[in-house]
């Protein structure tokens, strides 16, 4: 029989986690975020931007997972990861660079809380964050393509770390 929303016994906990999304704008990106952030238990949801809209195209991915994820908007990515730098937080960049470190061979070697930044839909995470992270990874990929929705990638880079974070 499947198990339903109120019939799993799937152990409720949070992760020190907090996401932060660089101009991520399609509605439907966003409701997925917020879904996948409630069920990897990630502590905080940011949203950066000046064009981020939480209306009821994003709802509608969402599931209401918004009335349980903390989360915000803010403008400016910069004051955020600075903000966040001053908190101890480990940033990591979700790209694919030069010296970016595979997903599957990255180990979180920290006690510190975690920043996963996220980049742009059309352009990715920017140089000029990625240099004021603490690692950079991707994950690997097999086809021709070189890039991954970013709700997809999300979901991939949340299972690793929270396996890690968990064992």
């Amino acid at each position: 029989m499947q198990l339903t929303h109120y019939t799993s016994n799937f152990k409720k906990q949070k992760h020190p986690i907090t996401l932060v999304c660089d101009n991520i704008s399609n509605a439907p990106n966003i409701g997925s975020l917020f879904r996948i952030a409630d069920a990897f238990g990630i502590e905080e949801l940011i949203f950066c931007g000046k064009d981020v809209s939480l209306g009821k195209r994003m709802t509608k991915t969402s599931r209401s997972t918004e009335k349980y994820v903390t989360h915000k908007i803010e403008e400016n990515i910069k004051d955020v990861i600075a903000r966040l730098k001053t908190k101890n937080h480990f940033l990591i960049a979700l790209e694919i660079t030069g010296n970016s470190q595979d997903l599957s061979q990255f180990t979180l070697n920290t006690k510190q809380p975690i920043a996963v930044i996220l980049g742009d839909e059309n352009f990715g995470v920017s140089d000029d964050i990625i240099n004021l992270c603490d690692a950079v990874i991707h994950i690997n990929m097999y086809g021709n393509n070189s890039s991954m929705n970013v709700v997809q990638a999300t979901s991939i880079t949340l299972y690793e770390l929270t396996k890690q974070l968990n064992s």
